[in-house]
């Protein structure tokens, strides 16, 4: 069941931080502030799988730790503001870029905790197209299935449509669960349908798909450089929080670990926070390295 109360709290949390900007108020917990770590972040698969496992780490050096999900925007200005520590979800050098451009004055960028990540229009392997160039609205019900509209990688579609002239294409605003929804139900039926994807995706484990080609380059244009995923911080944690600060900037994985959370996350009654606990068990070597000194 779809939880309505998601886009309310967003809602809520943009307001609190309007407030408590305007007015100059720092957050206060009744926890000791020094063990207490706020740390945002989107409901995209891939982010739910990182952000978790870093509540897990940080639990076990005592901390705890409260995550807040949000939409992108939002994301970035709590930590801009301030008013949380940061998150682990940046996705750059060009999903993000706007983000980040609007706060790069405000915030500290950890650099990447995992490379190699992109983003583009999927479809199914039996489709019969390989270039966005040959997309055709009535092939496609006129419709790109999309997911949340303050996603970066929304803006880079729209910018797409807008380049490559598909005017009668409508992008379908939703979820990354609603967008892998309506893929899974097409694949089902052998229907075409042309989704926003990124790398990485439990969904490409799942089924047979493929990006569609990108000739002018607008999805992931960086010259030939990978794109990654960074940590965020906000300004002074380094020197309220050292050791959060530490583990934060030494948080760095691969594509397949966090793939490996992901698909534990799409099973039947899966819980983020025990699959999260689960693989820093089974990964105690790469843990260690985010825990040293």
């Amino acid at each position: 069941m779809k939880n309505t109360k998601k886009p309310i709290l967003n809602h809520i949390f943009t307001f609190i931080l309007t407030v408590m900007s305007t007015f100059g108020i720092t957050t206060v917990h009744a926890e000791d502030d020094e063990k207490y770590v706020e740390l945002t972040y989107v409901e995209w698969a891939s982010e739910v799988a990182s952000t978790y496992v870093v509540k897990v780490v940080l639990e076990e050096l005592g901390y705890k730790v409260e995550l807040i999900p949000v939409s992108a925007a939002i994301m970035w200005q709590a930590v801009a503001s301030g008013d949380v520590d940061g998150h682990v979800a940046a996705w750059l050098k060009s999903t993000h870029a706007h983000y980040l451009n609007a706060v790069t004055d405000r915030i500290e960028n950890l650099g990447p905790n995992l490379e190699g990540t992109k983003i583009g229009l999927v479809v199914p392997q039996y489709v019969t197209i390989n270039s966005i160039e040959e997309l055709k609205a009535d092939k496609f019900k006129r419709k790109i299935i999309g997911i949340d509209p303050g996603a970066g990688l929304m803006s880079k579609t729209e910018q797409v449509i807008k380049a490559y002239k598909l005017k009668n294409f409508k992008l379908m605003e939703g979820s990354g669960a609603t967008m892998a929804a309506a893929l899974s139900d097409a694949i089902k039926n052998k229907r075409w349908i042309v989704v926003t994807g990124w790398t990485p995706h439990w969904m490409f484990s799942r089924w047979d798909l493929k990006y569609l080609s990108d000739p002018k380059g607008l999805f992931n244009p960086s010259n030939g450089r990978e794109e990654y995923i960074s940590t965020i911080v906000r300004q002074g944690l380094k020197e309220d929080k050292p050791e959060v600060y530490r583990v934060l900037d030494k948080f760095y994985w691969k594509a397949s670990d966090m793939e490996q959370v992901m698909i534990w996350n799409e099973e039947k009654a899966a819980d983020p926070y025990e699959n999260a606990k689960r693989w820093v068990k089974e990964n105690r070597d790469k843990v260690k390295t985010w825990l040293s000194p």
